[in-house]
């Protein structure tokens, strides 16, 4: 959920940064206007991962990830 939070902040701050309208947004990431609405007003249970990632594809970005292994902590003796 947490990446699903941070490509959509991303998004809504492309939006604002471009100054779009939701219809402008819309036509350049390929969707429809009430999807714009979803995607600004925060409804991120109805966008998948995959559907924030190739939104930005469409914008011009690159969504990298990285996978860290969890360091064991050490037990108080």
């Amino acid at each position: 959920m947490r990446m699903r939070s941070e490509l959509m902040m991303s998004l809504d701050d492309l939006i604002k940064k471009k100054a779009w309208t939701q219809a402008e947004a819309a036509r350049h990431l390929g969707i429809t206007q009430p999807r714009v609405s979803e995607l600004v007003n925060g409804k991120i249970q109805l966008f998948s991962l995959d559907q924030l990632m190739t939104l930005l594809a469409r914008a011009g970005y690159r969504v990298e990830m990285k996978v860290k292994k969890i360091r064991a902590q050490k037990r108080a003796a």
